[in-house]
């Protein structure tokens, strides 16, 4: 009976010997997200930010990142499917994303904490946001009017209710609930 002999530096390697890097857990829904530390919630924010301000002002991701507080590594590997490498090396924030965001809206009973997963939506809730202010200064609604079709979906598939009611925008601007600075407070 002759034995096989395997030859050295072939098959599978123990699994002692395989460095693994741990793969960054990147939240998908709202309770992936809340359910993070409230630093990682902050780090994951600034990420989305940084994004965002290299895809609207055409700013350099050092430069964003840097504004932001953020070391360029932590944005590359928490936000990399929102990036795209260039030819020369360089980093370019992707036309849209898929990054979570979790942002506030007013309702009717007052501010809520909705996530979405793209980067579109999430202008679309600032482009409402925008309106909404200026209904409030100015009372002006061809804003709102413009934005009646709009239709913000959730992380979670589901559409979300805008209010457009100015009836209903002024008892929530009585109540000192809207403010632009809502946007992201409740959720930073």
């Amino acid at each position: 009976m002759q034995m096989k002999h395997r030859k050295k530096g072939k098959g599978r390697k123990s699994p002692a010997r395989v460095a693994r890097t741990p793969k960054p857990i990147v939240p998908r829904t709202a309770d992936e997200y809340f359910s993070k530390s409230k630093r990682f919630q902050d780090t994951w924010n600034r990420v989305t930010h940084v994004v965002s301000k290299m895809r609207a002002d055409g700013v350099s991701l050092r430069h964003a990142s840097r504004e932001f507080g953020l070391r360029l590594e932590t944005v590359i590997r928490l936000g990399r499917s929102a990036l795209r490498k260039r030819s020369n090396g360089q980093y370019a924030a992707k036309t849209s994303d898929r990054l979570l965001r979790v942002l506030v809206i007013p309702t009717s009973k007052g501010l809520q904490e909705v996530a979405v997963r793209d980067s579109r939506h999430a202008s679309d809730l600032g482009k409402y946001w925008d309106a909404v202010q200026d209904y409030l200064e100015t009372g002006d609604s061809s804003a709102l009017r413009k934005l009646r079709r709009k239709r913000i979906i959730g992380a979670d598939g589901e559409a979300i209710p805008l209010i457009k009611d100015v009836a209903e925008l002024d008892r929530l601007g009585s109540a000192g609930v809207l403010s632009f600075e809502s946007l992201y407070a409740q959720a930073a």
